[in-house]
This record gives C-alpha cells, sequence and structure tokens, in this order.
C-alpha cells in the first residue's frame, strides 16, 4: 500500500504495519499497562505495629467501656493504619511481540481513519513557536497533535513546546498511549521508515 506524502510523490509502506486489522482488546491491555508501568508505587502508611510510642495499657481493662491496650490502635487519631500501605510495583507483563503487534494495529486504525499525515521534513530550523503554527496550519491539522520525527533535534521540541496540544517524539519514545490519545498524527518520511524497520 502506499502513504500520500505531502508536497512529494507516494510513499510505499508495508499493508502489516499501516493496513493491519484492529485489535481493540490486545490495544487496551497495551495502554493500560503502559500507563500502569508509569505509576511510582510509592505510597507507604505506618501500621500500629511500625508506630513508634509506648505499648503501656493507658486504662483499666474493666470499667472503662471499651476496652484498649495502647493509643497506636488504628480508631485513635494518630494512630496505625488498619491496613496500611506498602511500596509496591504495578507493572504488567507485555511480550515484544504483543506490543509490536499493538502499534500496528493502532498505526492501521490512524490511517483508516485519515488521522497519519506523512510530510519530507518539518521544515523547522529555528525555535520559533510562530513558524511551527505556520506549519500546522498549512498541514491542517487541530486538536492533539503528535509529531513523529526520526531524529526530533532541539529546533523542534523548542518551537512545539509553548503550543497547547502539541507533542513531538522521535521514533524511539513513540508508545501506544501518544498515538491512541491524538487527533492527528505528522510523520516524517523517514520516520515511517524507520517505523517499519522497527515493527516488521
Amino acid at each position: 500500500m502506499e502513504l500520500n506524502v505531502i508536497g512529494a510523490k507516494p510513499l510505499a509502506v508495508s499493508d502489516e504495519v499501516f493496513g493491519g486489522e484492529f485489535k481493540q482488546a490486545l490495544i487496551h491491555q497495551v495502554v493500560v499497562a503502559y500507563q500502569a508501568a508509569g505509576r511510582a508505587g510509592t505510597k507507604a502508611q505506618l501500621s500500629r505495629g511500625e508506630l513508634s510510642g509506648t505499648t503501656k495499657k493507658f486504662k483499666k481493662q474493666k470499667g472503662g467501656g471499651a476496652r484498649h491496650g495502647d493509643y497506636r490502635a488504628p480508631i485513635f487519631v494518630g494512630g496505625g493504619v488498619t491496613f496500611a500501605a506498602k511500596p509496591r510495583s504495578y507493572e504488567q507483563k507485555v511480550n515484544r511481540k504483543a506490543y509490536r503487534v499493538a502499534i500496528r494495529s493502532i498505526l492501521s486504525e490512524l490511517n483508516r481513519q485519515g488521522r497519519i499525515k506523512v510530510v519530507e521534513s518539518f521544515g523547522v530550523d529555528q525555535p520559533k513557536t510562530k513558524a511551527m503554527v505556520a506549519k500546522l496550519a498549512e498541514l491542517e491539522v487541530s486538536g492533539r497533535v503528535l509529531l513523529v520525527s526520526e531524529d526530533a533535534n532541539e529546533a523542534l521540541y523548542l518551537a512545539a513546546r509553548n503550543i497547547p496540544y502539541l507533542h513531538v517524539l522521535d521514533v524511539m519514545a513513540l508508545n501506544p498511549v501518544s498515538l491512541v490519545g491524538s487527533d492527528h498524527v505528522v510523520m516524517t518520511v523517514d520516520a515511517v521508515k524507520k517505523i517499519e524497520e522497527w515493527l516488521a
């Protein structure tokens, strides 16, 4: 199959990468796993056994209402937490092959919906926001836009950083969450070729 390149001849691409089947369940699994892996999992609380302080029984056992041993019990202010949270990992295992299939499926669906645009280059050599805004207007893209470059340089990052909902990634940083969350994806020809090498 071919992808239309703005201002140049069409680019021949793999049907497997840009024309594959849409696998919603797999995409959902991969997106959830990717987001879960980004969670810190550092929340920690103290149980009653970990609090500092005396364990002396503060009142007699009988005649005083409820029976208590010490003030570290969870029902008291400043006491321990009943089921205290501890640091944990939220990581979910996703096979490398399944991850690549999910990325191919996302790219294929974006292509079917006409949300992928391919250009020879972004043409932004200076870190000027005005130049980037003009380029986006020229490409007729709006909403949340993802720019994918084979090797995003500093000028491109600086030109894009002050524009809301515009995100710049190089191919090595491409991920399912960024793709799914974008209304339009703009790629360079070299980026498309690099993606094909990665996902073939």
